[in-house]
């Protein structure tokens, strides 16, 4: 495995499937919300096509596929009520988080986060993994752009917000949107399997893939 180049100055963290697994908290939460306000019943594939497109998105293209408009933002407090309530006890991060972090402070690297979540949910997912805010440099979240993953605006937010180029930030991301939105922002993207095989993150432009970021840790050597 080809480790990162040494002119990396930054990595760019997506936080469902980089930092912690939510998505079938957040199925889940959706599920009942569409099934308790308009009737219908959504498996967790239904929403598979969406993730990583930020919640508006994941809820709304959902319903969609069964004929349903959803009202926005209510529809969404609503699943986010649920989700909150649904993750606490239970939400962990994933493997080798907390060191890849740890290593790549010790390596001089500015760290932010860039989620097409809204704060809600991110700044609750950090508290329930034990993640402090203080840990990043910056936390860009769906709300602080208009387009949203697969366009690269997120990525180039928080590459701006560090204050480096986006050429020299490594993208964490688990989803097909999130690798074609590092690509068009021109950062160097890291593949993480979680939702998608190495295949086909790479086929979208990953330069690197790993089960999770305690093996991704290896490309630090």
């Amino acid at each position: 495995m080809t480790s990162f180049p040494n002119n990396i100055q930054a990595i760019l963290f997506d936080m469902d499937g980089v930092l912690c697994d939510s998505e079938a908290f957040i199925a889940a939460a959706a599920a009942q919300m569409l099934k308790e306000t308009y009737g219908i019943h959504p498996t967790r594939s239904d929403f598979a096509l969406f993730i990583g497109m930020g919640e508006d998105r994941f809820i709304g293209g959902t319903a969609e596929k069964f004929g349903v408009k959803v009202t926005l933002p209510r529809d969404k407090d609503r699943t986010y009520a649920i989700y909150l309530d649904l993750i606490k006890g239970k939400l962990e991060p994933l493997h080798g988080v907390k060191e890849f972090i740890e290593d790549a402070r010790q390596r001089g690297l500015k760290l932010a986060i860039a989620s097409s979540a809204d704060d809600i949910k991110v700044l609750g997912n950090l508290l329930e993994i034990g993640l402090p805010f203080e840990l990043f440099d910056a936390i860009v979240c769906g709300k602080d752009v208009v387009y949203k993953k697969p366009a690269p605006d997120i990525f180039l937010l928080a590459s701006e917000k560090l204050g480096v180029d986006p050429r020299h930030a490594i993208v964490a991301e688990d989803a097909l949107s999130g690798v074609q939105a590092a690509v068009s922002a021109g950062c160097l993207p890291l593949g993480i399997t979680t939702a998608f095989s190495a295949e086909e993150l790479s086929a979208k432009g990953a330069l690197w893939t790993a089960a999770n970021l305690g093996e991704a840790r290896k490309l630090f050597l």
